[in-house]
């Protein structure tokens, strides 16, 4: 079997054990430990538990991967394969007890930053609803054992859409511009609050776009090779240093185009 697809499988068995972790803890209560870049966003103790469950089966795996995770930070390896890991994207859905939040986990290589790295395995797991969408560079995007694929066309009612709003508030001017920019070419939209579930839909065809300004490299790593996978286009545009950088644009091929000039990706 290839590489990607022995990193695939093992991102799989972590993310569901993850995923199963997060759905106790959260059974069982949250506690806010700590807020992240604004005080709308936060970090809940199961956050670091779950990254930390993450981290240490990666470490006894494959001792020589470099690790980069939302809640501790970047660690460089020796193999020039780096794991990229959000915990719980969604930490507000999942404090507030609104069940879509995932597990994203992903394997890359070279350069642990979006647009130098080569994505080589990805896993999306939905512990309340236990869907893992996951994927291997060249063998396709699967939910469970179903291969996925984006939205053959777009109906002549529009796009069904999904974004998110960074927590800063002096972001969102622009992003509620950029909504109305977009809607034109949609049925409707939606704000589901987890990057990496938007990304995995797109991927299944339950959405036929998603445009969000702000993701972190952990909120797109496996989601965008999903996507890829998937027959989809996924672009994410340069970081200008602003607090409304980069965008990121993902979509059916007969649809990215328009949505990502409506976006304002350049």
């Amino acid at each position: 079997m290839s590489l990607a697809h022995d990193l695939e499988s093992l991102a799989i068995d972590i993310a569901r054990e993850a995923g199963e972790l997060a759905r106790n803890r959260r059974e069982a209560g949250v506690a806010i430990a700590a807020t992240k870049s604004a005080i709308a966003d936060i970090v809940t103790e199961a956050d670091r538990e779950v990254e930390a469950t993450i981290r240490a089966r990666l470490a006894a795996a494959r001792p020589d991967d470099g690790f980069l995770g939302e809640e501790t930070g970047a660690e460089r390896g020796t193999s020039g394969i780096t794991w990229v890991v959000d915990p719980i994207d969604g930490t507000v859905n999942y404090a507030y007890g609104i069940p879509t939040y995932s597990v994203s986990i992903a394997a890359v290589r070279g350069e642990p930053t979006p647009g130098e790295w080569e994505a080589l395995a990805a896993a999306v797991f939905h512990p309340a609803v236990d869907e893992m969408f996951h994927a291997a560079a060249g063998e396709g995007a699967w939910l469970g054992g179903q291969r996925l694929a984006v939205s053959a066309e777009i109906g002549p009612a529009g796009a069904l859409l999904a974004t998110g709003f960074g927590y800063d508030p002096e972001t969102h001017a622009g992003d509620l511009e950029r909504v109305g920019r977009v809607m034109p070419l949609a049925r409707d939209l939606r704000r589901g609050g987890s990057a990496a579930l938007d990304l995995s839909y797109v991927a299944a065809g339950r959405l036929d776009g998603y445009f969000e300004r702000g993701l972190q490299p952990w909120d797109l790593a496996a989601g965008s090779l999903l996507v890829s996978e998937a027959g989809g286009r996924f672009a994410r545009g340069a970081d200008d240093g602003s607090r409304r950088s980069p965008l990121v644009v993902a979509a059916a091929p007969g649809l990215f185009d328009e949505l990502a000039a409506a976006a304002g990706l350049g």
